[in-house]
């Protein structure tokens, strides 16, 4: 046995983790990471970033369609499939790892799990942390507790976005953003797919005008959408899965796909030895300080339960850092489910903050206006024609922007100068004075305001 002692040991190389290695080895102090699979993290092997370039190619067809003069033509299935493989550098992470040693980050690859208040045991070495530990071990999908489910070892993100081949049907279990994206993206590659939801629609959490024009462009690109759809069986054989819904109905693929929610990946890290649970997402406090454990344990990202989006995981990878350097950090007010998030479907949904039912059930007294994304000159040359609205979702009491949701094609962007409004609780009123060019679709702001009445 050994030891080897830094500032901070993080376990966890993902986006939240490298955030707060990277700050905190930025102002001066020694830091080990301990990662047990790849340098970088889910997001940059599983999931945002190899989903994505399954989902570009179809839309930049239609983007061109919608262009008079341009040429529009089939995928090349295996050109989409190899360039993904150069995104995620072949499931190898030898472009990571300079980052890290470039800041003089230790990089310890094992399994870590904690000892002691501390002490972070890899393998047959003992990391000591003078100042604290940092846990950004992330998440892992979810498997509901349908039978013959877990045996017939169904497709998750993981085999979804990296899969070699594309198989002739797939079956998607949930329609939340993982399955609306994979959904589209493998009906575009030339899957044959449907998509059970069990709830009354997809994508839950965002306004219900967002999930109904999600809704009817899965449709109208061939994917069978099933809502209130409930799978109580799985089977599997050597020519696919079947699924049983509870109506009795039965339902083959050559593949299944669950996309059914996420669990905190807190399995054998050592919790129990400082008397916490491994049951459930880490309980934090405003600083990312686990429960039970202040002072020296801190938890961001996906494992903390708060929000699971990459770009919170490095929000929070900062908090988490500064606060170890003794520096004044804000709570997390816009961390949760007031979150920035982008679903990549085809119209995209972009949100930030409330949704109208979200406000007005926190209390707030909310109204909210629309606008028609196709309403600016902006529109005829990005988007041409494409269904897409833009609302608002305002506090008539301070008269602030609360919440923001954006639908339409390529629309991602639009929400940050939305979520600037909202964190920096910039008056309504104000906003009417930023100007936004001519002719971009960004008018819509000006829309948006119209149809408030200013």
């Amino acid at each position: 046995m050994s030891e080897e002692t830094y500032d901070v040991v993080v376990i966890g190389a993902g986006p939240g983790g490298e955030a707060a290695a990277g700050r905190l080895s930025g102002s001066g102090l020694s830091v080990a990471i301990v990662e047990e699979h790849l340098v970088g993290g889910e997001c940059s092997f599983y999931g945002c970033m190899p989903s994505k370039a399954l989902l570009r190619p179809a839309q930049a067809v239609a983007e061109a369609g919608r262009v008079p003069g341009a040429v529009a033509g089939p995928l090349d299935v295996a050109a989409v499939l190899e360039r993904r493989d150069r995104i995620v550098n072949h499931l190898k992470d030898a472009h990571q790892v300079p980052w890290l040693e470039s800041r003089g980050i230790a990089l310890r690859r094992g399994r870590g799990r904690i000892a002691a208040p501390n002490r972070v045991q890899v393998g047959d070495t003992t990391l000591v942390a003078r100042r604290g530990v940092i846990i950004a071990t992330g998440s892992l999908a979810a498997l509901p507790p349908i039978d013959g489910l877990a045996e017939t070892k169904p497709w998750t993100n993981r085999q979804a976005t990296v899969a070699d081949a594309i198989p002739a049907s797939l079956l998607v279990l949930g329609g939340g953003v993982i399955g609306c994206e994979m959904a589209q993206a493998y009906q575009g590659l030339g899957s044959a797919v449907t998509l059970l939801e069990p709830g009354p629609r997809l994508l839950g959490r965002e306004e219900p005008f967002a999930a109904e024009q999600v809704e009817a462009a899965l449709r109208r690109t061939g994917v069978d959408v099933r809502i209130e759809a409930f799978a109580v069986r799985v089977d599997r054989d050597e020519h696919g899965v079947e699924v049983e819904l509870r109506d009795g109905e039965l339902l083959t693929a050559g593949e299944l796909l669950v996309a059914a929610g996420r669990r905190p990946l807190v399995d054998d890290l050592g919790l129990e030895a400082v008397g916490l649970s491994a049951d459930g997402p880490l309980q934090t406090d405003v600083h990312l300080q686990v429960l039970g454990a202040e002072g020296w344990l801190y938890a961001v990202g996906d494992v903390n339960g708060r929000a699971l989006l990459t770009h919170q995981g490095k929000y929070q990878g900062r908090i988490a850092a500064d606060h170890l350097l003794g520096l004044l950090n804000t709570s997390l007010v816009y961390g949760g489910p007031l979150s920035p998030r982008v679903v990549f479907t085809e119209p995209q949904v972009a949100a930030v903050g409330h949704t109208l039912d979200s406000a007005q059930a926190a209390g707030i007294d909310a109204r909210a206006v629309d606008a028609d994304m196709n309403s600016t000159a902006g529109s005829s040359f990005v988007g041409r024609g494409e269904p897409g609205t833009a609302r608002i979702v305002v506090d008539e009491n301070r008269r602030v922007l609360v919440g923001a949701t954006f639908t339409g094609a390529e629309v991602a962007d639009f929400v940050h100068a939305a979520t600037i409004a909202i964190v920096g609780d910039v008056a309504i009123d104000r906003l009417w004075h930023a100007v936004p060019s001519f002719p971009t679709r960004s008018e819509v702001w000006l829309k948006l305001f119209e149809a408030y009445g200013l």
